[in-house]
């Protein structure tokens, strides 16, 4: 049986996010309407510094797919030639468990990250929005600032990162890339300060963007912590915020942008306004004013890499892309025989 071998390379040239914001979609609408059987993801934590194995299973019935994202976590990682996320996607179809797509999870998970807060944005934000702050300069800023442009006009962009460096680096490439003026400043607050689109994209285990700096009106994406005692913005800020989830039952156990404002009494679980596949179906409302701040709470769940597999795996058969080996499928003693 062929099974296709996606590269970092092929998944970036057929996965765009004009192909992933509208397959974030189809997945999130899909668990919201309960087609999918997705428990929680599960850490293996290493004994040298904060590096995590994670496994993340899930089932999604509209696409006839089951599958794994089996990812090794580094923060250390950042600053250097690898990404701090490395690891496959593992699709097999629900006829036969047959294994259909081994999928480099680097890229998914960068590019499918991204595409959601793009879906979110565009449900969320002010149609004028376009005042861009990215506070972090890695992977994920790259992406995002992909598809913020993907949904909005944006025209403005500031960028803050520990080191400066980074965002130094990263806002002289932007420039170069997308024509935009992308301008690396000096501090969280200076980044933050009047802008309507705010994406936290870092590796910060306290908070780094406060209430009291963000204007009426702003949505925010907040991105990058994902345990239950880290998170990038204070209480004041969440609870000033109407406050949206990819699944609630992760936020209510892995998301410290949550769980510690609310071991503070500053609001209990009802501050969650609902999930994003609720507000596509109608179940839960967007935004209602032009001057509230909207936030959603992103923590990456497994049928946002399982729905990338499966239309990676889509398009490649298609176009007929990508590397196909014999992996598995018939009787072994069978195939022995053979």
């Amino acid at each position: 049986m062929k099974v296709l071998i996606a590269d970092q390379k092929l998944v970036s040239e057929v996965f765009p996010m004009d192909e992933a914001i509208p397959t974030m979609r189809t997945a999130l609408t899909m668990l919201a309407l309960g087609d999918v059987v997705m428990p929680l993801r599960s850490y293996l934590a290493l004994p040298q510094g904060d590096a995590v194995m994670g496994l993340m299973p899930s089932y999604m019935g509209g696409f006839e797919a089951v599958g794994v994202k089996v990812v090794a976590a580094f923060p250390a990682n950042f600053g250097t030639e690898f990404d701090t996320h490395q690891g496959v996607v593992l699709f097999f179809d629900t006829e036969r468990g047959l294994l259909r797509a081994i999928v480099d999870a680097t890229s998914i998970t960068a590019i499918r990250t991204a595409a959601v807060s793009g879906l979110v944005t565009d449900l969320l934000a002010n149609p004028e929005a376009g005042d861009l702050a990215i506070i972090g300069a890695g992977t994920q800023a790259h992406t995002h600032l992909q598809a913020m442009r993907a949904v909005r006009p944006v025209r403005r962009v500031r960028v803050y990162s520990v080191p400066a460096e980074s965002a130094t680096a990263f806002a002289e490439r932007e420039s170069r890339r997308t024509g935009l003026q992308v301008e690396a400043v000096a501090t969280a607050e200076e980044a933050v300060a009047g802008a309507d689109l705010i994406c936290t994209v870092t590796t910060a285990t306290e908070p780094v963007v406060r209430g009291e700096w963000v204007s009426p009106g702003a949505h925010i994406n907040a991105v990058g912590a994902y345990t239950p005692t880290t998170r990038e913005l204070d209480s004041d800020l969440v609870a000033r915020a109407r406050l949206y989830a990819d699944r609630r039952e992760s936020l209510l156990s892995e998301a410290g942008e949550f769980l510690i404002p609310r071991q503070e009494g500053r609001f209990g679980d009802e501050h969650v306004v609902g999930e994003i596949g609720e507000v596509l179906t109608g179940e839960a409302p967007g935004r209602t004013s032009s001057d509230e701040v909207t936030l959603f709470k992103s923590l990456g769940i497994a049928i946002e890499d399982l729905a990338s597999a499966h239309r990676i795996y889509q398009i490649c058969k298609e176009r007929g892309l990508g590397t196909w080996v014999e992996i598995g499928g018939t009787h072994f003693g069978a195939a022995a025989e053979g």
